[in-house]
């Protein structure tokens, strides 16, 4: 899993956890799309909190339907076993009891996972037993109970009815709170941040023309590539109608499309399991339609297309799915962004970083027939101007990588091993297990590519941990381990997330696909530099024709970094300042740098002047915003590194690297070249850009 991933999901339980400790109000609300971690980030929280209160018990209501809460349940004994959450002791509570028996509680765990449906009036549950559990929790034994209301857009009315009796907290976690309800999320994920980290997939939206044909058409397209590249298969998820149009849609839309490819396996999975279809004689049909979506959602099932009513909201996870079509008479209800997270989910996601560019790209994208979220932010499509072939051509940037530990010369894994001998006793499977899922991938390698036998596994398990520590020294030591990459251009294509935050461009390599020059950016800082960028690259105008750039026409003399210019330039005089956005989603140009682990960089803009020289800028900001939640320690010893990372690679590309930082409305720009570091302002950057080197 890519270190960037971890970060995300570390910092996000960190703040939450932070904020309880302030005891500021009783109420707070996690945020984070759907296949983001959600279930593991709700381990993490109460494993953290029972580690600094043994005295804390979790209640954690889920969904009655699709078996939440045993879902739950089995993932959070996986993580205690597997990912040391030791801490947690888990409860299914349950009423499958017999006769006249009354129902009852233990008090000895720490995670008690209930569906929501059995504490409702006249349930068992309900009569008193609930009660008496929690009465003898919090008042008998003193006991800090926190509840977790997990996919907290659903009601819970009985349970809310108990909050301030008995629950010191109410954590609310869902991909999609109920802003009515007051469910504002106090930490949140954003889908951009879970996008540009790989951890969910970029939606691509069909057109609102296209039909169901059009969408098997796209799945064939990547059926094979899927296959060969991702060694998974992929799944089409086509939506019906709940009710009375769901029959006509199957016979007049869906049926016709499928009956055209044969060759394609497909599920009908409603509600009733007498109507439910398949096409898979030899493997599907000889099973209960119950163990139907279990035998789907797996990544190498045969099961091509599956075809739902509106009932895949929550609870199922099928991340080989990457297309969903909705058909047209739904079309009308927003589609619901439980409904897209199924799809969104990335089917290589524990080892991504393996992955080639041509299949991560495919990993992280999915299709999207149907009505777009209305409530959530609208990603523009922008690709390079017509000139494409010039551009790519022009902007070159050299990339630099990270070697690590394995690829040193002087490094011998079997001397290694011989000079750290132990006569410790061999610790259990399961811890060395925790070990290995702690440290970096590239030790995870060495781990399994030297070992020939299982005791070459066991001794190098043993030494995982001190193996990932020298690893980790060698890697910091940029001057030894830094070398240059790929050389890479942009990409033809990309997108961006709108926001509030926007300058209107014409003058840079990219154009929308709907022909407005509005490009929005992640933070003020970012979109006052694109600003300046924009208004240094506007004393120049391209001309396609030629290839060559010239100034803009103007009424007089015109001074341009610091050089008087007469009333018009002749177009081959000068060379143009090519510039745009580095957009994450689709970007090849980053810089590898190591903070505890691996890390990737991808600036936020590139500009080659007019003298032919390559201007990389990572833009940061020391203006906190009230929605902005920042570690400072962590963004300091970021950008720390960061200058440590571009320095060295300044020397090795011969290209310059800038960290303008904003302190309101100041910039302090640090520049690298050449293996220098040097502080300049506003004014000193223009004229150095402007400024034809030695």
């Amino acid at each position: 899993m890519l270190t960037e991933i971890k970060e995300l999901q570390n910092n996000a339980v960190k703040r939450l956890v932070e904020l309880i400790s302030l005891a500021e109000k009783t109420t707070y609300t996690f945020r984070a799309p759907t296949g983001s971690g959600k279930t593991y980030m709700m381990a993490d929280f109460m494993n953290r909190m029972i580690s600094e209160d043994s005295n804390t018990v979790f209640l954690v209501s889920s969904l009655s339907k699709s078996d939440l809460a045993k879902q739950n349940y089995d993932k959070f004994c996986d993580y205690k076993v597997q990912l040391g959450f030791a801490n947690l002791t888990p409860y299914l509570i349950n009423s499958e009891i017999s006769g006249e028996e009354r129902l009852h509680i233990p008090t000895g765990y720490n995670v008690y996972l209930l569906p929501r449906d059995l504490y409702k009036k006249d349930s068992r549950l309900m009569a008193g037993p609930m009660l008496s559990f929690l009465t003898e929790l919090r008042f008998r034994n003193n006991t800090r109970i926190i509840w977790i209301k997990d996919e907290c857009h659903i009601a819970t009315t009985n349970l809310d009815a108990l909050a301030n009796d008995y629950f010191a907290y109410t954590i609310n976690f869902s991909a999609t709170p109920k802003l009515s309800r007051g469910q504002h999320p106090d930490v949140e994920i954003t889908d951009q941040e879970a996008e540009n980290c790989k951890l969910i997939k970029s939606v691509s939206w069909g057109d609102e023309d296209d039909n169901v044909e059009d969408a098997i058409k796209k799945f064939l397209e990547i059926k094979t590539d899927y296959r060969n590249l991702l060694d998974v298969n992929p799944c089409l998820i086509i939506q019906i109608s709940n009710k009375t149009k769901a029959e006509e849609e199957l016979e007049t839309e869906i049926r016709p499309a499928l009956d055209a490819h044969p060759e394609l396996k497909w599920m009908l999975i409603v509600n009733d399991a007498k109507e439910c279809e398949t096409n898979d004689v030899f493997k599907a049909k000889k099973l209960p339609v119950s163990k139907w979506k279990d035998y789907a959602k797996n990544n190498l099932s045969g099961i091509d297309i599956i075809i739902f009513k509106l009932v895949i909201s929550e609870g199922w996870d099928i991340p080989r799915a990457c297309m969903l079509y909705q058909t047209r008479d739904s079309r009308s209800q927003q589609l619901d962004e439980q409904v897209i997270g199924r799809i969104r989910r990335n089917p290589r996601l524990m080892d991504f970083e393996t992955l080639d560019m041509s299949a991560q790209k495919l990993a992280t994208t999915a299709w999207v027939w149907g009505v777009s979220p209305k409530d959530k932010n609208k990603s523009f499509a922008v690709r390079l101007h017509d000139d494409k072939d010039d551009i790519q051509k022009e902007i070159k940037v050299k990339t630099t990588v990270i070697k690590n530990l394995t690829e040193r010369e002087t490094f011998n894994l079997n001397e290694y091993l011989e000079n750290n001998k132990s006569n410790a006793p061999r610790r259990s499977i399961f811890s060395l297990y925790r070990d290995i899922e702690r440290v970096d991938c590239s030790i995870k390698q060495l781990l399994y590519d030297s070992s020939n036998n299982y005791q070459d596994w066991w001794d190098i398990a043993e030494h995982v941990i001190e193996i990932e520590k020298e690893n980790g020294k060698y890697c910091c030591d940029y001057s030894k381990s830094m070398v240059v990459g790929d050389t890479v251009s942009m990409p033809d294509q990309s997108y961006y997330i709108a926001s509030d935050k926007y300058v209107n461009i014409s003058n840079w390599v990219w154009k929308r696909k709907d022909g407005s020059e509005k490009f929005s950016f992640d933070s003020e800082a970012e979109r006052d530099w694109a600003d300046i960028l924009k208004d240094m690259s506007s004393k120049y105008a391209y001309c396609i024709e030629t290839g060559k750039k010239k100034y803009n026409s103007h009424q007089g003399e015109q001074t341009i970094f610091g050089e008087v210019i007469p009333d018009y330039v002749l177009e081959d005089e000068k060379e143009i300042c090519i510039w745009g956005k580095n957009y994450v989603a689709d970007s090849a140009i980053k810089f590898e740098y190591y903070l505890g682990a691996l890390h990737s960089s991808y600036p936020d803009f590139i500009m080659k002047d007019q003298f032919g020289r390559m201007h990389i800028f990572e833009v940061k900001s020391v203006n906190q915003s009230g929605s902005m939640s920042i570690d400072n320690n962590i963004y300091l010893a970021k950008v720390a590194e960061l200058k440590k990372c571009y320095k060295q690679a300044s020397l090795l590309t011969g290209q310059c690297f800038y960290l303008p930082i904003q302190r309101e409305d100041v910039w302090i720009i640090t520049l690298f070249d050449g293996g220098e570091e040097s502080t300049l302002t506003l004014d000193q950057f223009r004229k150095f850009i402007g400024t034809s080197p030695v």
